[in-house]
Formats: C-alpha cells, structure tokens, sequence
C-alpha cells in the first residue's frame, strides 16, 4: 500500500453487489473496489464520483482500492451508529420490562 492517496473517477458502480470500477487520474489501469473500501464515508457512491484511494493486492494479486473516500461526502463514524442500534434495543427492552412488572403489580394489588 501507498502512503498517499490516488485520485480517481469512479466509472461503473453495481449498487446491487457492492463493487464497481475507479479509472485513476494517471490513465492506469482501471481498479476494482469493493464497498468495504469505504467504511468511513457516509453515503454510498454513485457512478462519476472522485474517489481517493490507496492501492493494495488481493488474495489472487490483482490490484484493489483500500481505505478510499469520496470527494465532498462527509465522513461517518457507523460504530456510533452500531452503538446507539444496541442502546435502542436496550431501552426497548428496559421499558418493555418495566410495563410487564407495572401490569404484574397492579393486578396482584388488585388481588389482595
């Protein structure tokens, strides 16, 4: 991997199956990337967008694109997001219970 970021334009995108084509500024060879490449961006990319990115070899050699960004899109922090997923489910789950024990006791109050 490089230092430094490359600059391209991404030529095809397959929204469907994550992955798409970058044609570099330099007029290499077009790269493949894959939609994990771009973990941190806060939209997903479409067709025309300039991507930075770095270069690395897959398991059979070919060249990918790695830790890549999209020019204007801001930057997303998702284990915020996975965080406040779980803290929903927590607090649903906490007043759910709190309804279930408030329902047991008004109706052994009831009883007595």
């Amino acid at each position: 991997m490089t230092e430094t970021k490359i600059k391209g334009v991404l030529k095809t995108w397959k929204a469907d199956r994550g992955f798409g084509f970058i044609k570099p500024d330099d007029g290499g060879q077009d790269i493949f990337i894959h939609i994990s490449s771009l973990k941190k961006v806060s939209r997903r990319p479409v067709r025309g967008d300039v991507i930075y990115y770095e270069i690395a070899k897959d398991n059979h050699g070919k060249l990918k694109a790695v830790n890549a960004t999209i020019e204007g899109a801001g930057l997303s922090n998702k284990k915020f997001g996975k965080f406040s997923k779980i803290n929903k489910w927590l607090i649903a789950t906490v007043i759910g219970l709190l309804v279930v024990g408030i329902i047991v006791i008004y109706f052994f109050s009831g009883y007595r």
